[in-house]
């Protein structure tokens, strides 16, 4: 297990602060003495009242944390209450506390509750640090809180909370790194380190091989950057994984979008840096597969490109020949990140012989307009998949909402003078334009999920997990490939 900050757990830790849990309703708190009389004076002078992430110090220093009603989420309640926390305890520069956790918890819920306490902990204490200069006003990023918790199962829970927020939290430093650093050879150096560090196979396909397979839209996309395209192959592979499973995701690993020719406007390139959040969560996931050292085969693939303009670029209206064979009209040089996927895609059903595939990408500024900052957009025809997907959605409270895409969607993406465009002449249904162009790459007998995540992926104001990247998708992932795993054994 690797740290980027250091939260730890300790069974003893000294001139530690003690901080208890309550819920909403005074009478799911079950304390005794001391702790009960001080609990019961700050509920009636009105000054704690137990709602979700409230935060009092109360006599003697306690620290008295609300999870709101019983009836909520135990995800929602306790990684809400876990970002309180830890902000409170770095506000008062606390180095250790003991949570009493027993009285709140449900039968057979303190491992959850833990979980989602350790991730709420996890993902407020960090920040983006890394280019913190001389000038810099704020206060130095906070490490080293130990937390000694009173139940063995929320422990427990903790722990793998824990190494949920380090994994998604790459994820967050690789979305906030700058793109004058962040290029596709600095990404795939990055993602070679990190496999690397957790026992994952990775392999880098270079532009040049992949101009070799026939890659024209990876290729394509990014011949206008000094930096060529390449593509991030990870594979996690356990000795008990069944053989006939065999699950593949593909993140779009955009590290700069200009639009190209199609140029964005209006300040429009502002945060395109961010176009990569697809496949930095695909790549966060396989950190914390492999780490939870699930027993199921998974492997991702994440086509990067940087898509720059200069003489080299491609154009409006040039026609490009993609991986499966398929030519494609280039209508709009900004719609570039479905071909680099449409490529990846035709790689994994060529290649790796998956048994299904999940798709991420901030793909369609239309799914914003749709669904706003509060879900991702979910296209997937089968209904198998589709339950697993809406399962770990609803486990992880990483939101997604299905959206269709039929034959007259797909239909609308054949063009005029080749076989497809890759956007059509009017925006209608615009993000699912973008699945219907992916479908085209994926046999329709293959269970197939395409996730467009381009309203979660970065968050203007969030005062629990910091403005900026969210990391979105490292969870979901990991645990549809736990269920999947579990379905297996």
């Amino acid at each position: 297990m690797y740290e980027q900050f250091k939260i730890q757990r300790t069974s003893r830790a000294s001139q530690a602060r003690e901080v208890i849990l309550l819920t909403e309703d005074a009478s799911g708190d079950r304390l005794t003495g001391g702790v009960a009389s001080a609990v019961r004076e700050a509920r009636a002078t009105g000054a704690f009242r137990g709602k979700v992430g409230e935060v009092v110090v109360w006599t003697e220093g306690m620290l008295l944390v609300g999870i709101g009603h019983e009836d909520r989420s135990t995800v929602e309640r306790f990684r809400a209450a876990g970002a309180a926390l830890v902000t409170k305890a770095f506000d008062l520069q606390l180095s250790a506390v003991r949570i009493h956790t027993a009285h709140v918890l449900r039968a057979n819920d303190a491992e959850d509750a833990g979980r989602a306490f350790g991730e709420g902990l996890g993902l407020a204490a960090w920040r983006p640090d890394a280019h913190d200069g001389t000038a810099t006003r704020r206060e130095p990023s906070r490490r080293g809180l130990r937390i000694d918790p009173d139940d063995a199962g929320f422990r427990e829970g903790l722990d793998d909370g824990l190494l949920a927020a380090e994994c998604v939290n790459e994820a967050r430093r690789l979305a906030a790194s700058p793109p004058n650093e962040c290029n596709p050879a600095w990404f795939a150096s990055e993602a070679k380190r990190l496999a690397k560090a957790v026992g994952l196979k990775v392999k880098v396909v270079t532009a040049r091989q992949a101009e070799n397979l026939g890659m024209g839209g990876l290729v394509g996309v990014g011949q206008g950057s000094e930096t060529p395209s390449c593509m991030v192959v990870l594979e996690h592979d356990h000795e008990d994984a069944p053989e006939d499973e065999h699950l593949v995701f593909v993140g779009k690993t955009m590290t700069y979008d200009s639009g190209g020719y199609s140029l964005k406007v209006n300040n429009g390139m502002l945060g395109m840096k961010y176009d990569g959040c697809g496949g930095f969560g695909v790549l966060g996931a396989m950190l914390l597969i492999a780490q939870r050292d699930l027993p199921v085969r998974v492997s991702a693939l994440l086509p990067c490109a940087e898509n720059m303009v200069d003489s080299t670029a491609y154009r409006p209206d040039d026609i490009i020949t993609m991986m499966n064979g398929a030519t494609v009209e280039v209508t709009n040089t900004d719609a570039e990140g479905r071909l680099i996927m449409a490529d990846a895609l035709t790689y994994a059903c060529t290649k790796l012989e998956p048994t299904a595939i999940v798709d991420m990408a901030t793909l369609t500024g239309g799914i914003v307009v749709a669904l706003g900052s509060w879900c991702g957009g979910m296209f997937c025809g089968d209904e198998s998949l589709r339950h697993r997907l809406e399962l770990s959605a609803d486990e992880t409270e990483e939101k997604l909402w299905p959206m269709p895409v039929w034959e007259c969607h797909r239909d609308f993406m054949r063009a005029r003078h080749a076989d497809l465009w890759n956007s059509g002449p009017k925006r209608d249904g615009h993000p699912i334009q973008g699945a219907a162009f992916l479908s085209h790459f994926v046999p329709e007998d293959m269970p197939w999920a395409h996730l467009d995540i381009a309203g979660v992926a970065r968050t203007e104001g969030n005062a629990q997990f910091c403005e900026g990247p969210t990391g979105f998708g490292v969870r979901l992932l990991a645990d549809l490939a736990a269920g999947y795993a579990e379905l297996e054994a």
